[in-house]
């Protein structure tokens, strides 16, 4: 079986290509470049203080704001493989940035520039600065499945017992 490579397009010529931080670690560390949109109290912005985004260094986030962070690259990874996008656990820890999207997924087809959504959900603003890692990338294998509609799923043990319905412990 042969392994899959992830093909990455530099879209600027001095964006940080992934790079693991131990040899064997299942992820590579995704950089930021660029800041896209700030969203602050629901509301999108292109700039702060009447400076453009894109012109920022680093970006300070308000507790609940969201910033869509462009990496500066593009990639793909070849059929039958998907690109996850992942929180890093230490900045979900100690600062409270996470992927407001849970796991970000790149489509085999997609060519775009990756794009990161990152949250703050602590109590204090955080800030982000341009080459600071901000998220782990991992290839996944994918299983296509087809779809088919049922008047009834049948029963089961569980049946329809869930968000907790186990208990806490």
């Amino acid at each position: 079986m042969s392994l899959p490579t992830l093909k990455v397009q530099r879209l600027f010529p001095d964006a940080q290509l992934p790079k693991r931080a131990h040899p064997t670690d299942s992820a590579v560390d995704l950089y930021a470049y660029r800041f896209e949109t700030l969203y602050r109290e629901d509301e999108p912005l292109d700039s702060v203080d009447g400076v453009s985004l894109h012109d920022l260094e680093e970006i300070v986030l308000k507790p609940m704001d969201r910033v869509l962070i462009n990496p500066g690259l593009s990639a793909t990874v070849g059929g039958g493989y998907e690109i996850q996008l992942r929180s890093r656990s230490g900045l979900a820890l100690k600062q409270g940035l996470s992927i407001v999207n849970g796991i970000g997924t790149i489509d085999e087809q997609y060519r775009g520039p990756l794009g990161v959504i990152l949250g703050n959900y602590s109590n204090s603003p955080q800030t982000i600065a341009k080459g600071d890692r901000i998220a782990q990338l991992v290839v996944s294998p994918v299983i296509l499945c087809d779809i088919e509609e049922l008047q009834d799923l049948g029963t089961s043990q569980r049946g329809t017992g869930g968000f907790g319905s186990t208990g806490k412990r």
